[in-house]
């Protein structure tokens, strides 16, 4: 069974969605590799990822173990890449992005 984080669990009982990105960023913010738009991450998605950083099986791009749970990310629209957001600032350099058709099942 995927552990879920204290936050998952808070989240999940009372229905919310906590989007921490400026929608007006957002708006305008698109990959840097293939221009697509990119979406909040769900958090069922950051709990499957999250499971797969704590097993120590996620890389991201550049193939850095990535060990730092990711508490809010960003997805682009052919939902394959994911670039984390660390204390509201979205990363997006494609070295920092994950792939998530190879690390998330």
């Amino acid at each position: 069974m995927v552990g879920e984080s204290a936050l998952g669990r808070v989240l999940s009982n009372i229905g919310v969605v906590i989007v921490l990105v400026d929608q007006s960023l957002l708006e305008i913010l698109v990959c840097p590799e293939t221009k697509q738009s990119l979406h909040m991450a769900e958090l069922s998605l950051l709990e499957r990822l999250n499971a797969s950083i704590s097993d120590g099986s996620v890389t991201n791009r550049r193939g850095d173990l990535v060990s730092t749970l990711i508490e809010e990310g960003l997805v682009r629209e052919d939902r394959d890449m994911l670039y984390p957001v660390r204390d509201d600032i979205p990363i997006m350099l494609i070295d920092e992005s994950i792939s998530l058709s190879e690390q998330v099942s």
